[in-house]
């Protein structure tokens, strides 16, 4: 899928995404300052969350009630090695059900899981953000 769109956009555009998903488990992948972060919180709030949703840059994770469950968002920006993941369960997180949101992913490749959904974000020349992603099946 691929969706262009401008910060307008955004409500629908996180619809758009959460309805047509098949994993919870959702990879965001854009340089700093495109919209990872932006993106999640609107997806999040049409998940039904009421919390301050922000960015976990110094807490790896940050937990939000949803009226669908529970979501959980890592950044993973400052971690040295995937082993800091392994130390704070990653593991469980990915095994819970939960919807679980991850930016910069690559920190931590080698333990995403084969279904998860890489969310790509990049800005065009007219300055909008063009959003792809392939759904694993």
């Amino acid at each position: 899928m691929r969706i262009e769109y401008t910060l307008a956009d955004l409500s629908d555009v996180a619809q758009q995404v959460i309805s047509n998903v098949d994993s919870k488990i959702l990879l965001f992948d854009a340089s700093m300052g495109v919209g990872k972060t932006t993106l999640i919180k609107e997806i999040c709030k049409q998940l039904g969350v009421q919390d301050v949703i922000s960015s976990p840059t110094y807490s790896l994770v940050n937990e939000y009630r949803s009226e669908q469950g529970t979501v959980y968002h890592f950044d993973f920006y400052r971690i040295k090695d995937e082993e800091e993941a392994y130390h704070i369960g990653f593991e469980e997180y990915l095994d819970s059900g939960a919807w679980v949101f991850i930016e910069w992913p690559e920190k931590i490749s080698n333990l995403l899981p084969n279904d998860a959904i890489r969310i790509k974000i990049n800005l065009s020349d007219n300055e909008k953000r063009v959003l792809t992603y392939v759904n694993s099946n």
